[in-house]
């Protein structure tokens, strides 16, 4: 993959042995939620957006977006996600964050 650096803990050519994994379909979309154990036994999230996209020609493809979260992210990342998800919940009650 040009662009990316290649970090010595995670090869991008090798699969890390799955620990756990939960699909959740919502809609058109499907968000899977990996826990995978590098070889030194840690352990990082993957969460995977995939929709299913068809072609003109009526063939399926599915559009995949991965996000990798590490265990020392863990914390932030779920603090800023419960405060959008606060956000949005507050808009749809018609009240707007104050800037």
């Amino acid at each position: 993959m040009e662009g990316y650096e290649k970090n010595e803990d995670f090869e991008l050519t090798e699969e890390r042995e799955e620990v756990y994994s939960k699909a959740v379909k919502a809609g058109k979309r499907t968000y899977f939620f990996d826990v995978k154990a590098t070889r030194n036994n840690d352990y990082y999230l993957t969460i995977t957006e995939s929709k299913k996209k068809f072609d003109q020609d009526g063939n399926a493809s599915f559009e995949k977006h991965k996000v990798f979260l590490y265990k020392e992210d863990f914390e932030k990342f779920t603090e800023g996600l419960a405060e959008a998800v606060d956000v949005v919940k507050a808009a749809l009650e018609g009240k707007f964050p104050q800037d």
